[in-house]
């Protein structure tokens, strides 16, 4: 069956109260912005708590649908027959033509879930059910009625014109993006950042990310990668405004002035204090990472308690309780995880010392850390000053 017109159900934009408007206004704002990936012209409006996408003209609906899935706020995405209000018999005529073409096989139960959401319609919802019930089982013998349990979900929504839909596929749900302020992912290329920002996202974050490259112990490839990380959660959050910077000479002063067994949670110091300042500098709220508690040395918490202390801004980590398959199941649903296998290090794993401490004490970190004084800002400044910035769509 062909499609023109797709309702899309949301869940926790409903209860906003007066503000719902705003919500609503956001996520159709975004779902403009992916039709545009579709060939074809599509109108996007609301009315009475529902949002619908109309085609105008010829449209692949796997494709709408696939694009829509992407989009934060909706919960479901329903390909709709919509007919023009008239009388009853019209609309029994419509439903028996629906099953006819929707099901070849009509060896299935089914149920009729009416809503009359016109109150001029003459025939009330649980009239409708009946009726139409008794309609489809006259026009499809083989077919059943099962209450509880139907293969076949029929909805008649009864508004300025009819819809009839027996489809109900799935949403990311969430929150519509930029509904919640905006956040910095520290983005590296492995499995669990990407992750991590897909999930702070689907609450309606607008992200931004930071990426630290090493060149030359981490090639062009690595950074590329990188990037095409950040094109797939783009494709969730919108465009990502991508700052590459290059950490290289922190690394080496760090391995060079350092205690071996600080190195990761020193430089993880000094990523944070990087991210941070260019979080403020464009306006981000709280930075992101990828962190699992126990996951690696740098995740224990007490790793996680001397990381924290160098920042001001809240630190979002929405692995935290998340074993490692868990965060793979959701990497692969969003379409990271291949490119996040890809063989290209990136310089978190270039510098890792072989027996890393995994209780740091942050007064004895601390004090390593002066035996940079003499380099460090300096280092610091460079980097920042250098940033270069990908906006990645």
């Amino acid at each position: 069956m062909r499609y023109q017109t797709f309702l899309i159900k949301y869940a926790e934009i409903a209860i906003k109260g007066k503000n719902r408007y705003v919500f609503e206004d956001a996520l159709m704002h975004r779902m403009k912005l992916v039709l545009k990936r579709v060939p074809g012209e599509f109108a996007v409006s609301k009315a009475q708590g529902r949002v619908y996408v109309d085609c105008n003209g010829e449209c692949d609906a796997d494709e709408v649908i696939d694009a829509l899935q992407t989009v934060f706020g909706i919960n479901a995405i329903c390909p709709v027959v919509k007919v023009p209000y008239s009388d009853y018999n019209e609309l029994e005529k419509n439903v028996i033509k629906y099953i006819e073409e929707e099901y070849p096989d009509r060896h299935k139960t089914f149920k009729v879930f009416a809503r009359r959401a016109n109150k001029s319609f003459p025939v009330h919802s649980t009239e409708m059910n009946s009726e139409l019930g008794g309609a489809i089982l006259e026009a499809f013998p083989e077919m059943k009625v099962d209450v509880h349990n139907p293969e076949i979900m029929l909805n008649i929504e009864v508004r300025e014109d009819i819809f009839i839909y027996s489809k109900q596929i799935p949403g990311p749900g969430g929150m519509p993006i930029g509904t919640n302020g905006k956040a910095m992912l520290l983005l590296s290329g492995g499995i669990d950042s990407p992750v991590a920002g897909y999930m702070v996202a689907k609450r309606g974050v607008k992200i931004d990310a930071v990426y630290f490259h090493a060149p030359p112990y981490t090639s062009e490839r690595a950074k590329q990668k990188v990037v095409d990380l950040a094109k797939q959660v783009a494709r969730y959050t919108g465009t990502i405004c991508l700052h590459v910077i290059n950490f290289t000479d922190i690394q080496l002063a760090i391995y060079d002035k350092c205690p071996h067994d600080e190195l990761t949670i020193i430089m993880r110091r000094y990523m944070m204090r990087i991210a941070e300042h260019i979080a403020k500098e464009n306006d981000c709220l709280g930075l992101i990472t990828g962190e699992s508690i126990g996951q690696v040395a740098s995740q224990t918490i007490q790793s996680l308690a001397v990381t924290n202390e160098v920042c001001t801004l809240p630190v979002f980590r929405p692995l935290i309780g998340f074993d490692k398959q868990e965060i793979i199941t959701v990497s692969e649903k969003i379409g990271t995880f291949e490119t996040s296998i890809l063989p290209f290090e990136d310089c978190c794993t270039i510098f890792v010392a072989k027996h890393p401490v995994t209780r740091p004490n942050a007064n004895v970190i601390r004090k390593s850390e002066t035996r940079l004084s003499d380099v460090i800002d300096e280092l610091v400044k460079k980097a920042i000053e250098t940033d270069e910035v990908i906006n990645v769509i």
